[in-house]
């Protein structure tokens, strides 16, 4: 073989293996790019569910608040004097007259 025909084989392998390596990279970008879209979008999902979390618990909150206030001696006199009209013998009641 002469030397020019060794030159062209390794030129032709060189430009080979660039080609392939150019492939890979961007392979591998545009993999990479998925991945971080992924990321961003779980990172997002993460936010929705902690907030989502807070409002859970501050609603579990006042659910427990209104469950001890149901169970409490002044619920039961609320509800008496508003819906059934109970009071006690010592409290007068004083009504708007509508004229």
């Amino acid at each position: 073989m002469s030397r020019r025909k060794k030159g062209r084989r390794r030129g032709t392998g060189m430009v080979s293996i660039t080609v392939i390596v150019l492939a890979f990279m961007v392979v591998m970008a545009v993999q990479i790019y998925r991945i971080k879209e992924k990321d961003d979008a779980y990172v997002a999902r993460e936010q929705e569910l902690k907030q989502e979390y807070q409002d859970e618990t501050q609603r579990a909150s006042e659910i427990g608040d209104l469950e001890t206030y149901m169970k409490s001696s002044e619920y039961i006199e609320d509800v008496a004097k508003s819906k059934l009209g109970l009071t006690y013998k010592n409290e007068i009641i004083f009504k708007e007259s509508r004229d």
